[in-house]
């Protein structure tokens, strides 16, 4: 079932949002040359703490970190550990955290110094394309019309988005109906109502979009080795327009 929050709720999932917000730019300052993917961890969890807020991340189906940090080829749910940062990678953090028993969720991906055209190129496309899904959640819209648009924007710069992944429902649960597709045909799936809350997450390749899951069960990669950007919003759908929980 697909269930409404009330103003209240999306307020307190705003503060949700703000933790992960603060995680973000902790974890951005983090992501330097010469650091490792477990260090935006550690930074990531000091925000938490502080906050006093818990990870949504930490333990989900036995995930042993408060954030997927995820390299390169790696598109999603990379485990930190000790790999090293160099000038020229690009990284995705993707973390949550729960207050007062509600979520919020949301990924950014970061240029590590500096980097190729195509990299930076697939950044401002990942990012252009939640922010058309975004654009569309309006009361009376559809799935298929945020899928469509953030589709057409990906096709259109020459770049391929994951079929595997998707977005989903938020609320007190990390991941609640329905599934959103970063694909879709205008007009078509749920339409969206105020109260609805969702998480958009856009996953683009440079190349081709086939995926492995690595053996560590987590760490999911593109089979051609090219590489990939993730960015993610909580949005809420409100009688006046979009609603982002996840942005300062």
């Amino acid at each position: 079932m697909v269930t409404r929050k009330s103003e209240r709720q999306i307020a307190i999932m705003r503060r949700a949002g703000r933790v992960v917000v603060e995680m973000h730019e902790r974890a951005s300052r983090a992501a330097v040359p010469g650091a490792t993917t477990a260090s935006l961890d550690s930074a990531c969890r000091e925000v938490l703490a502080r906050r006093g807020a818990r990870s949504n991340f930490l333990g989900y189906h036995g995930f042993p970190a408060v954030a997927c940090v995820s390299v390169n080829e790696v598109v999603v749910h990379g485990i930190p550990g000790d790999r090293v940062l160099r000038t020229g990678d690009i990284v995705s953090v993707d973390c949550g955290a729960i207050v007062d028993g509600w979520h919020a969720d949301a990924a950014i991906t970061l240029p590590v110094g500096d980097v190729d055209d195509t990299s930076s190129r697939l950044l401002e496309v990942t990012k252009a394309a939640l922010d058309a899904s975004i654009d569309e959640c309006v009361a009376g819209r559809t799935l298929g019309d945020l899928g469509a648009a953030s589709m057409a924007v990906v096709r259109a710069a020459g770049f391929d988005y994951l079929r595997e992944y998707t977005g989903h429902g938020i609320g007190t649960q990390m991941h609640e109906p329905p599934d959103v597709p970063n694909y879709g045909t205008p007009g078509r799936g749920l339409r969206l109502r105020a109260g609805h809350v969702i998480a958009i997450e856009p996953m683009v390749t440079a190349g081709k979009p086939g995926v492995r899951t690595l053996d560590d069960g987590w760490t999911v990669v593109t089979i051609d080795g090219s590489r990939a950007a993730h960015f993610e919003h909580t949005v809420a759908i409100t009688e006046h327009g979009p609603q982002i929980l996840t942005l300062p």
